[in-house]
């Protein structure tokens, strides 16, 4: 009796096997891994070997010159930036988490004016911000002029200059980072541990050190390590307020002189300073855990009744909003001063809105701006493919060395934007199979490549948190109806992730646009970007022209800056 033929099995989809074995997880996340190694690991690699090189010998003679007590202008230079940077996390803390505590705890008259005018800061690049302190509070600033004038002074009041006007300016412009953090962490505060500690008998000065602070930490955490690395990498505040031995002057003085094993060694040491910092506040952040485990409702702001306390509140508030604008409001007015006129005067005194009309009509003008929009652009359209990849692999992929992967796209941001800078010059100023066999020092390519590596994490970050706070059922449902993972990832990942990618999109874009420590180092006469005509434009004398760029890029930073708040919903602070 013949038994009925079964059905042939269905031929077996190579594509399909392929796809199912567990191995193909690392086919996938390889290139992002490749692009790591090119860009970030390699040039990094290469500044230290070339740190050990002297004309192609190796040698340890830039490390005992750097640490040599006769020549002591190196470990100065190291010392003097450790020591801006920590004080500037400390004045930055200070004024960050007291401003966030006040507009998030008490309601009072102005409280949402200066809600609003505390983000102001944000939009003043680096380069910018210093050069507004400079015409407002230097010693041929604005205010003390006017001050010597109206009491008819011999010499100006005061001024900002030295060590103290580099802290004065690094405060005001990085404040911000610990304002926005910890406002995020206020908001989330339960007011019933504050009312537990109270009814122990826990006074106002212990709840706020032993309750309320330690609830911040993370923020502080986060905040701190930007402000260390940023202070780390400043150039303009220190060289405008006469600090010369800075870490990043000394760099930038062996790469013009030539001496770039030496710009090596300072760029290693430098990165070592950075990357402890890194280590040992991830450190701190451990000793314990800052989960509320409460089930209280979010913290409610306190109504200032005293009249008393409303006239000081309006008082203060109108101080605030002053001391805040002041510094864009001093832009504005100059930018339309005419060049070269503005000498010994309190104020310009000829204005002109030829500078405004010359950014988008004379050529030689609108050159830095179309590099800046050009390179930034190029940089930020790698970094969201990138980014976006890698935080997807980070989000809903499993694979061994996630913790690599996410150590190496930080990196660049544990780094001054000098070293980042001096590694490329290491890595590209010869042929390499990463460059494509080719020269890229002196080459348009360059400066797009460091905007490129600085800003990997901007777009990752925010795609990150974005990802994390999807519920990964959906894109489960999608593919279990016959959805392929690239539909799914294209119709139902990608538009649900869109608002947090745009808002690191654009944060990488004006970043890139404003991008002045690493341009310095790497820039050409055909590739030179805003933020160094307007240092250029500067000391040419320029005043005019230079604050026309700035107000430029004030205006991008703002227009960004309130895209992205209404893309997160206010909560911008904590994708930092």
């Amino acid at each position: 009796m013949k038994t009925p033929l079964e059905p042939a099995a269905p031929p077996v989809n190579r594509w399909t096997l392929l796809t199912s074995s567990r191995y193909f997880i690392y086919v996938l996340v390889a290139p992002l891994f490749l692009v790591l190694l090119a860009y970030v690991v390699f040039p990094f690699f290469q500044t230290f070997v070339d740190s050990f090189r002297i004309q192609g010998q190796f040698s340890m003679q830039n490390y005992a010159k750097f640490f040599s007590l006769k020549h002591s202008a190196n470990l100065e230079a190291l010392w003097t930036s450790v020591y801006i940077s920590v004080i500037s996390v400390i004045t930055c803390a200070i004024v960050g988490v007291t401003m966030a505590f006040l507009l998030e705890r008490y309601e009072f008259p102005g409280r949402k004016m200066l809600t609003v005018l505390a983000m102001v800061p944000m939009a003043l690049p680096p380069l910018i911000g210093v050069l507004s302190f400079t015409f407002l509070y230097s010693e041929s600033g604005i205010i003390p002029r006017t001050l010597k004038l109206w009491f008819d002074l011999e010499q100006v009041p005061f001024s900002l200059k030295g060590f103290w006007g580099v802290i004065m300016v690094h405060t005001f412009t990085m404040y911000t980072y610990f304002y926005m953090t910890a406002s995020t962490a206020i908001k989330g505060l339960d007011p019933s541990l504050e009312e537990a500690a109270a009814s122990l008998g826990a006074g106002r000065l212990y709840v706020w050190r032993r309750v309320i602070l330690p609830m911040l930490t993370p923020a502080m955490v986060a905040s701190s390590l930007l402000v260390f690395m940023i202070s780390m990498a400043s150039y303009t505040a220190p060289l405008i307020f006469g600090i010369d031995r800075t870490m990043t002057m000394q760099i930038y003085l062996s790469r013009t002189n030539g001496s770039l094993d030496m710009a090596a060694t300072q760029s290693t040491i430098l990165s070592i300073v950075s990357i402890l910092f890194l280590l040992l506040m991830r450190w701190y952040q451990g000793l314990r855990s800052y989960q509320n485990a409460s089930k209280g409702v979010s913290i409610h702001r306190t109504e200032v009744k005293s009249a008393l306390g409303k006239y000081t509140a309006m008082a203060l508030s109108t101080l605030g909003v002053t001391i805040l604008l002041l510094p864009i409001l001093v832009l504005v007015l100059i930018s339309f001063s005419v060049d070269g006129t503005w000498t010994y005067q309190i104020l310009p005194p000829e204005y002109t809105t030829r500078h405004y009309v010359e950014l988008f009509t004379d050529s030689k003008t609108w050159r830095p701006i179309a590099n800046s929009f050009e390179m930034s652009a190029i940089a930020t359209l790698g970094n969201v493919l990138f980014g976006v990849a890698a935080a997807y692999a980070m989000v809903r992929l499993k694979f061994k060395g996630k913790f690599l992967l996410d150590l190496l796209i930080m990196l660049p941001w544990a780094l001054p934007g000098t070293v980042v800078a001096v590694n490329l010059i290491s890595a590209f100023s010869e042929p390499s199979v990463f460059s494509f066999n080719q020269v890229l020092i002196g080459t348009f390519w360059i400066l797009p490549m460091a905007y490129f590596v600085r800003h990997l994490p901007l777009v990752f970050r925010s795609t990150s948190a974005t990802l994390m706070q999807m519920d990964s059922s959906v894109e489960e449902a999608a593919r279990n109806l016959g959805a392929t993972w690239w539909y799914s990832f294209r119709r139902v990942v990608f538009p649900m992730a869109l608002s947090g990618i745009l808002a690191g999109t654009l944060l990488a874009f004006v970043q890139g646009i404003g991008e002045f420590v690493s341009s310095i180092l790497l820039f050409t006469s055909r590739t030179s970007p805003i933020s160094v005509e307007i240092f250029q434009r500067m000391y040419a004398f320029d005043f005019g022209t230079a604050c026309a760029y700035g107000v430029l890029q004030i205006v991008l930073i703002v227009i960004v800056l309130f895209v992205t708040r209404k893309m997160t919903g206010g909560n911008a602070g904590s994708a930092i």
